[in-house]
Order: C-alpha cells, then structure tokens, then sequence
C-alpha cells in the first residue's frame, strides 16, 4: 500500500473518487456533491484558512487501485483552548482493512505533530459542525444533506487505534403530520400570542440583517458551551449563500422579544433527495436533474441549528417557531418528516425541547479525540 500527498488535479479527482468506490453497492449513501467537498479545501470558498491550515491524503495498493483517504488540518482558533494542542482529521473513508485504516491515521497524525498538535478529534470538519461531522455509529439509514454517513466497521477503527468518544451527537425525528404532545401545544400558542413576542420568516431581500440577528443570539446562546468559538458575519455570509439554491426562506425562523433578536431555528429541505440520483457531479445534466428534483419536491426537512439567547431559554420561543412553522408546513401537504440534527448529550436544553414535541431517536454520530 502507498500513501501520497493530494497535490494535482487527478489527485483531486481520486480522493473524491474513493468515496464512490466504496459506497457504489450502497443504496443508502447519498454521495455528497463534489463542490461541497472541494469547497472545504479551498481558500477562497472557505474563510476558516485564514485561520488554519490543511492537508489530504490517498491511500492504494500497490497496483494504484483506491482504497482510502484523509485529510488533517488546524483551527487556530480552536487549537489551543484543549489541555493538549488539537487538531482535527475528517473525509475518511476506506475499505474493511485495519492496517490501511492505521496507515491513513498515521499519516495524518505525523502531519499534525508537524504543526505542534499533540491530539486530533475526528472525525470532523474542517468548518462548521453542521456538515461533514461524528462518526455515523447508530441509525444507518438514508443520512440527510450533510450528515455523514459511513459504514459501521469505521467504529473499531477508529476505537482500536485509540479514539475516545469526546460526545454523542443525537439527530430526532418528527413526524410532521403527527399533533405535538398537548402540554408543548398549549405552551407554544400561548407563547406565539403573547404581547411582544414577534416571530418573522426569514426573507433573502433582508439576508445582511437576519445573518446579524443570527450572529447576536448564536453567539449568545453557545457561549458557555466549552472550546466555544464566536461566528463572525463571513461565515454565516457564506453558508446562507451555500443554502440558497434549496432554501425555503418560510422554513427558516426568528422570534423577537420586544424588538430584539431572540431565537431562531434554521431549517432546509433535505437536498440529498435532490442529488441522489447525481452522483455527486453538479455539470450540466446534474444541474438539470438538480432543478427537477427540487421543482418535483422532497418529503424531508432538517433542522440544522437553532439557538436561543440565555435569557430567553425557558420563555418557550422555540415551541412558538414550531407552531408557525406547521401553519406553514401542513397546508403543502408535501414534507413528512423533520430532521432535528444534530445534538451533542451535553446539551440538556435543546435535548429537552426535542423530547417536548414528540421527536423519537433516529441516529447518533460520535466526535471522538485520539490522544498522541
């Protein structure tokens, strides 16, 4: 087996090819658009090179057949708020053999020593927690637009190579035709009608003013979260742009005590029913097939985050958003479920409200930590 850095443009076409490779028996794997993922690699698509850096690899046999990748990298400003200096790996993926798993670990742990990190979580993004994220250890069904799905032997590579579970990451489901539970209704129309609570729909005319909205409560609600990092507008510009081909601006809401910014939950439809079908190639006639699927419609919705500033954390905004929300949903008479995704098990408050509307359990990722 040889192991080489990602350098040309066939290397970049390899890496993303082993992903296919592997999963092309797989009904289930949705193969996550090739621009999504070179886009994390691209300086000028993904402002978090401005504080870090990263590398990728491929893994072959020794008559060059694909058989892994990997990539490392570091967030300066992330880095060095654990006990040890940590770096992070992702994009892996590789066939049921230990010994090439190790070699891809190896690999990138040596690259990270090189950068003075003494630790790597993985596997992670290199970007926000939102895509690309955990280790898929439970519930290996159709995974949504950025979930990362991968196949369950990943877990003991990943535990015998001496990876140790950091948090879970719970995803719920919700059926959306199903009446929430009575007490969250009766709370959440009562909170919707109350004097000085305001709930708008995002609209894409006013996108500078809801991303500063978005910034001030997400910034405000995770901060007592450990290792927490503040969003700037940049990279909050740059995923509502990533979320505007599929974006539903009345899936996406904000609630406002007296005039100020709140809450919000962002939710899409699941454009994984919208690229199944193009294998991860977004050229001319994946772009059509693109545009059909999304005018033919998905069944499926994610939530992808939702945040709400402490001092508003039990005023019941987010039951309030919720009802709105299926005044819009319900008379489209087309989505059938909501994803609520991701929760890490140390978030008490956000488990909580998934359990007030009825959610069930539907997967769990893990963000694991390797120790050098």
């Amino acid at each position: 087996m040889t192991i080489t850095e990602v350098k040309t443009k066939a290397d970049k076409k390899a890496f993303l090819d082993v992903a296919r490779i592997l999963y092309k028996n797989d009904p289930v794997w949705v193969c996550p658009l090739d621009n999504d993922i070179e886009a994390v690699f691209d300086p000028e698509k993904n402002n978090f090179h401005r504080h870090g850096k990263i590398n990728r690899w491929i893994l072959r046999t020794h008559n060059g057949k694909l058989i892994g990748r990997i990539a490392a990298f570091v967030n300066e400003e992330k880095a060095y708020k654990n006990e040890q200096p940590t770096g992070g790996c992702g994009f892996f993926e590789c066939i049921n053999d230990q010994q090439a798993a190790f070699m891809l670990f190896d690999t990138a742990k040596e690259w990270l020593k090189q950068q003075g990190m003494q630790a790597m979580d993985g596997p992670i993004n290199f970007g926000e927690n939102d895509k690309f994220w955990g280790l898929l250890v439970e519930g290996f069904t159709h995974p949504s637009y950025g979930m990362n799905y991968n196949p369950p032997y990943y877990k003991a590579f990943f535990e015998n190579y001496g990876f140790k579970s950091l948090y879970q990451q719970i995803t719920n489901h919700l059926e959306v035709y199903k009446p929430f539970p009575e007490r969250f209704d009766k709370i959440a129309n009562w909170v919707a009608k109350k004097p000085g609570y305001d709930f708008k729909h995002l609209e894409t005319n006013k996108i500078e003013q809801y991303a500063a909205d978005f910034m001030e409560i997400y910034n405000d609600a995770w901060k007592g979260f450990e290792n927490f990092v503040p969003i700037n507008k940049a990279t909050i510009m740059e995923s509502f742009k990533q979320m505007k081909a599929i974006m539903d601006e009345k899936l996406i809401w904000f609630a406002y005590v007296n005039g100020e910014p709140a809450s919000f939950v962002i939710i899409l439809p699941d454009a994984n029913q919208m690229i199944k079908s193009l294998n991860g190639k977004l050229n001319l006639i994946g772009k059509l097939k693109f545009v059909y699927n999304r005018w033919k419609g998905v069944s499926r919705m994610r939530a992808i985050v939702m945040g709400t500033k402490e001092k508003y954390q039990k005023h019941g905004l987010e039951s309030g958003m919720f009802i709105k929300l299926k005044e819009y949903v319900l008379p489209l008479n087309q989505y059938e479920e909501l994803e609520l995704s991701w929760v890490g098990d140390f978030n008490n408050k956000m488990i909580a409200i998934h359990e007030a509307t009825g959610a069930v359990f539907g997967k769990k990722h893990l963000t694991m930590r390797y120790i050098f």
